[in-house]
């Protein structure tokens, strides 16, 4: 493929950041712009992006766009997310780009973000192509009138979500013996509860635990906010057992998680789906549950087999490899079909 010039509009952070570099390792040059620097840095702009809808301050946003793309040329915008992206802001990328495509991996035609993402659904008709990762947003954005829909898998990056070297200080630091790394959902208070309660020793890492109403109970495992970059992956690697929970207000049947911990070499032990095992094969590559109950006797089996554990976390990082689930790897099938 040609080396583009793409116009990447998204947060400069996190995994939006991480596809933005992987399209430079393609060969691809990059101008990142982030639209929500371009807002007042207030929790309000959130609130009402979430509650109202992004579409609120597409006037500011699309007067903005013009400035900041004036005398300039793209072959693509790539638009991630898209919670502030409307019609009129993608008439002023078009003026510009040769192709405006959108990348999503929320739930932007689901029942639990719907006022986030207005702009997302007004705005689907006028894209080059829209990229989505549940099979549900297919036919959902096909009725809104989009052009084009593709389904992809999710992804881990091929540099961000590589193995790391583990010294002993920080094996010290970030061990644990079953983990569970993510943000609190009312779901899930529940479930970790009653792992801990079946006698898994577990820790827990991620923001707003402090919300759930089992609070009291899961204090003691918790050991600390949300964590990135290294100590992501530390925490990742130097955990027996990785457990991954879904959303479930997002519809999912796998997550970013499900391919980040087998890419750093995690043993993932996940909620048994569908898309789950057609990731992985159960019991050799991976640990699927369809309760508490089963994911403790998993866990508490595991652990007292670290060579079995170690033999399936192995086998699971080359599954991922095989799979070819890397950044790289879908940005490229992305790229192929809006190429010229």
């Amino acid at each position: 493929m040609k080396r583009l010039r793409i116009l990447y509009l998204g947060t400069l952070s996190g995994t939006c950041l991480d596809r933005a570099h992987a399209y430079r390792r393609l060969g691809h040059e990059v101008i990142h712009l982030d639209m929500r620097q371009w807002l007042p840095a207030t929790a309000w702009v959130d609130r009402v992006t979430w509650r109202i809808g992004g579409h609120v301050f597409s006037p500011w946003l699309a007067r903005r766009m013009r400035s900041e793309l004036r005398h300039q040329h793209f072959d693509l915008c790539h638009v991630d997310n898209g919670e502030w992206v409307t019609p009129a802001i993608i008439g002023a990328l078009k003026a510009h780009c040769g192709r405006v495509i959108n990348y999503n991996i929320d739930d932007p035609t689901g029942p639990r973000d719907r006022r986030r993402f207005s702009a997302y659904r007004r705005a689907a008709p006028h894209y080059d192509l829209l990229a989505v990762v549940r099979q549900e947003n297919v036919a959902e954005c096909q009725a809104l009138g989009a052009r084009q829909v593709t389904r992809v898998w999710r992804s881990a990056d091929e540099l961000a979500h590589a193995p790391r070297a583990i010294t002993p200080e920080v094996a010290a630091r970030w061990h644990a013996k079953a983990l569970f790394l993510g943000t609190w959902m009312p779901e899930r208070g529940p479930f970790l509860l009653e792992l801990i309660q079946r006698g898994v020793p577990l820790s827990i890492r991620g923001a707003n635990w402090h919300k759930a109403p089992e609070w009291p109970q899961l204090q003691p495992h918790w050991k600390g906010g949300a964590i990135g970059g290294h100590d992501y992956a530390h925490a990742i690697q130097c955990a027996h057992i990785n457990i991954g929970l879904l959303s479930k207000g997002n519809r999912d049947l796998h997550t970013t998680r499900s391919l980040e911990i087998p890419a750093l070499g995690g043993l993932f032990c996940a909620e048994r789906t569908p898309e789950h095992s057609e990731l992985y094969q159960e019991g050799t590559e991976a640990i699927f549950w369809r309760d508490a109950k089963e994911c403790a006797e998993h866990c508490l089996a595991l652990l007292a087999q670290p060579e079995k554990a170690a033999a399936i976390a192995a086998a699971g990082h080359q599954r991922f490899l095989a799979n070819r689930h890397g950044n790289e790897d879908i940005l490229t099938t992305v790229l192929s079909k809006v190429a010229p």
